[in-house]
């Protein structure tokens, strides 16, 4: 199991949303195909045929629990998790 494998299924988990580090669930997005803009402090990706956007801001090296849930959310919702189930 690849690194963006064992992020996923962390975050799919929810058992450790403030231990999830910004870079990680940075690159985990890029890597599920979302294209990132930057604009002060806050990280914007968007992805073709996702409506929602997700803005995520650091907490020192971590990425904030509730932006973590809401990333959690739309890979849930867009099924983008692929094999992995939780």
């Amino acid at each position: 199991m690849g690194k963006h494998e064992k992020l996923l299924l962390k975050i799919l988990n929810g058992a450790s949303d403030a231990n999830i580090q910004f870079e990680d669930l940075c690159g985990l997005l890029k890597h599920l195909g979302f294209d990132m803009r930057i604009k002060g402090s806050h990280h914007i990706f968007r992805k073709e045929a996702i409506i929602e956007k997700i803005n995520l801001q650091r907490d020192g090296n971590m990425a904030k629990p509730y932006q973590v849930k809401q990333v959690r959310s739309v890979i849930v919702k867009y099924k983008l998790g692929g094999t992995i189930d939780v």
